[in-house]
C-alpha cells in the first residue's frame, strides 16, 4: 500500500497556509442571512412543500449551523486521536512527527473557529439550536474502539469535506459569502488532513493481523450506526429549532415527512457522501476486499 504523497509533502504544503481564526470572523465579516448557507445538495429543503421560502432558507439557515458545528464535534475526538499517534513515532522520521503534530494544532484551530461561527451565528439568527453531545461523551465512545476503527471514521470525514467543498460549494454563486469563506479555509488545511490520515491508517493497519484489520473495519462500521443513531436526534433538533424560528406548531403528518426526509438528507451529508468516496474506499479495498465489498452495499442505506 503506498501513496503519490509523503509526510515531507504534506508538512510543506501546511506549512504555506497561515490564515488565522479572528482573520476570517467577527467585526465586518457578518453572516449573511438573507442568502443560503449549504448547497440544496445538502440541505435537500425543496422537497418540503409544506414550508414558504423563506421557511425553506431558515431551515437552510439551521442545517448549516448544524453542518459546521458536527465537524466542531469530530474534531474534539479526532484532535487526542492525532495527538496520540503523534507521541507514538515522535522518534521516528522527523517529518512525520511535525506532519501529526501540525495536523493536530490545525484540528485545535477548526475547533476554535467553529465555535466562533456558533457565536456568530446565534447572534444574527436569534433563536437556540442544538446539537447532539455533549461532545466529551461522543469522544469516549468513538475513542474506546480500535484504533485502525477510528482513523478509518476520521479519514471518511476528512474526504467527506473535500468532496463537499470542490464539488458542491465551491462554485455555487447562491451561498453566503462568509459562510463560504469558513468552509474554503476548512478545506484548504483539510486535504493535508486526509493525506495524513490515509498514511496513518497504513501505519495502523501494518501492525495488525489480517483478523485485526477486518475487526477494525467492522469497529468502523459500528461507529457509522453509533452516529446513525445520533442523526435521528439531530433532525428533530433542527426540527424544533425550525419551529422556534418560525413559531408554527406543524402537524403530524408534516412532522413525519420533515423527520423521513430531513434523516436521509443528514444521513448523506454526514455518513454516505463519505462512504461512497472513491479514496476512502480505495483504502478500505487495500485494507480488506471484502470489506470494501459489504461497505459499498452498505452504503446506499446512507445515500
Amino acid at each position: 500500500m503506498t501513496y503519490q504523497y509523503s509526510f515531507k509533502d504534506c508538512l510543506q504544503r501546511a506549512e504555506r497556509i497561515t490564515w488565522r481564526v479572528e482573520d476570517l470572523i467577527g467585526g465586518d465579516k457578518a453572516l449573511d442571512f438573507a442568502r443560503p448557507f449549504l448547497p440544496e445538495t445538502f440541505a435537500r429543503t425543496e422537497p418540503l412543500t409544506f414550508l414558504s421560502a423563506e421557511e425553506k432558507l431558515t431551515l437552510n439557515h439551521i442545517r448549516g449551523h448544524t453542518y459546521l458545528a458536527m465537524f466542531g464535534l469530530v474534531e474534539e475526538f479526532i484532535l487526542p486521536f492525532v495527538l496520540d499517534h503523534a507521541r507514538s513515532v515522535i522518534n521516528g522520521d522527523d517529518y512525520q512527527a511535525r506532519a501529526f503534530l501540525e495536523f493536530a494544532a490545525e484540528e485545535a484551530k477548526h475547533i476554535h473557529l467553529f465555535r466562533r461561527f456558533r457565536e456568530d451565528f446565534l447572534s444574527g439568527f436569534g433563536t437556540r439550536c442544538d446539537v447532539i453531545g455533549p461532545p466529551e461523551a461522543i469522544g469516549a465512545h468513538v475513542m474506546a474502539q480500535p484504533p485502525l476503527s477510528v482513523a478509518l471514521l476520521t479519514l471518511q470525514i476528512e474526504w467527506m469535506s473535500q468532496s463537499h467543498y470542490l464539488g458542491s460549494v465551491k462554485d455555487d454563486a447562491a451561498l453566503d459569502p462568509q459562510f463560504k469563506s469558513l468552509l474554503l479555509h476548512h478545506w484548504m488545511e483539510e486535504h493535508q488532513h486526509a493525506q495524513l490520515d490515509a498514511l496513518m491508517t497504513l501505519s495502523i493497519a501494518e501492525q495488525l493481523s489480517a483478523a485485526e484489520i477486518k475487526a477494525g473495519i467492522d469497529g468502523y462500521v459500528g461507529l457509522g450506526g453509533f452516529f446513525d443513531a445520533g442523526l435521528k436526534q439531530q433532525t428533530a433538533f433542527d426540527l424544533d429549532a425550525l419551529q422556534r424560528a418560525t413559531g408554527r406548531t406543524f402537524s403530524e403528518s408534516e412532522r413525519e415527512l420533515f423527520l423521513t426526509q430531513q434523516l436521509q438528507a443528514n444521513r448523506w451529508t454526514y455518513l454516505g457522501s463519505g462512504m461512497t468516496h472513491p479514496r476512502f474506499l480505495e483504502t478500505v479495498g487495500q485494507l480488506d476486499p471484502a470489506k470494501r465489498r459489504e461497505i459499498e452495499a452498505l452504503a446506499p442505506t446512507f445515500c
